[in-house]
């Protein structure tokens, strides 16, 4: 495994700058009161093409060669990866192709083609997708940017967790959500180096556990469909994210389907801000452990605000 260092992590800081916006971070104060914490919110729903992912697909795309953009970069994901990696593409003037499953968001759909990126679409699996993804690559000689498992996406996704610690100080932990674990990666990443006492915890739906079961049972279990809400948390980890999971995560914490959307609905009601269910499960889940965070600091990645607003999760159907 080639595994990014922080020296990596402030190249890409640098070399991505003039592409992501440094997000602000919000608080509430009823929120607060509902754990007895003090939580900070980083809003990467705020970010640009609406998700922290742009970090790590902007570091990826602008540290390609000239020889290897020509070809352009391809990738498969169910979403904020996919219109993050056709963002940063257009940005640089590069094609871009991505297999998407046919089940995604139409919201991230169609924000993949309005950055000008390709849609190949695929069944709603882990196995269908990298299967039509082979084919992809082999047809155009794309630069493959894994959505979560590559060292320079990790080395971006971990920018964000340095902009915490540096606007607030060490905090006493930090959690965000896992599904591949790319986002909790780059934290590992950041944390470990510049503030190790801080306990770095995820967020996982209940019904796409597969992280959870792999802390426990000590090596990676991978679900291949799993059906959650949370639709950016369905893919699992990979040796590079177990890498940082299985060395630095404290825990991993549940949340059931009902509670994800009680959770993203009481931060769009309090906080008006929009945010999509995978960015609610690590609030689900710490209202359910209050005993974990209480009196504690606590930096929570609201991770992306991608969401089909006329398929609301809260909506009668």
């Amino acid at each position: 495994m080639d595994i990014p260092t922080y020296d990596d992590v402030l190249a890409a800081h640098e070399r991505i700058a003039p592409y992501v916006h440094r997000t602000p971070i919000l608080t509430s104060s009823y929120i607060n009161g509902l754990v007895g914490a003090e939580f900070y919110f980083k809003c990467e729903n705020l970010q640009k093409a609406g998700a922290f992912k742009a970090r790590g697909a902007s570091n990826a795309v602008f540290g390609l060669s000239d020889e290897k953009a020509q070809k352009g970069v391809a990738t498969h994901s169910s979403g904020n990866h996919a219109l993050s990696l056709a963002y940063a593409a257009g940005r640089r003037g590069i094609p871009v192709t991505v297999v998407m499953p046919k089940t995604a968001p139409e919201a991230k759909k169609a924000a993949v083609i309005g950055y000008g990126g390709r849609i190949v679409e695929c069944e709603p699996s882990t196995s269908s997708r990298e299967a039509v993804f082979a084919k992809v690559q082999e047809e155009t000689g794309a630069d493959f940017v894994h959505p979560y498992n590559d060292p320079r996406v990790i080395a971006g996704q971990a920018t964000c967790s340095k902009e915490m610690i540096e606007d607030l100080g060490e905090l006493d932990a930090v959690i965000a959500p896992i599904g591949g674990g790319g986002m909790v990666s780059g934290c590992c990443l950041t944390l470990s180096t510049i503030a190790p006492k801080t306990k770095i915890y995820a967020g996982e739906p209940k019904n796409a556990d597969d992280a959870y079961r792999s802390l426990r049972a000590g090596h990676i279990i991978a679900d291949d469909a799993p059906q959650t809400v949370a639709d950016g948390l369905k893919v699992p980890l990979k040796d590079l994210t177990w890498h940082f999971v299985s060395n630095h995560v404290e825990d991993i914490l549940l949340a059931e389907e009902d509670e994800i959307v009680d959770a993203m609905r009481l931060i769009w009601q309090r906080m008006k801000i929009v945010m999509e269910p995978s960015s609610a499960v690590p609030l689900a889940a710490m209202l359910k452990n209050k005993e974990i965070f209480a009196g504690k600091k606590v930096g929570v990645i609201i991770t992306g605000g991608n969401v089909d607003l006329d398929r609301l999760p809260w909506m009668k159907a």
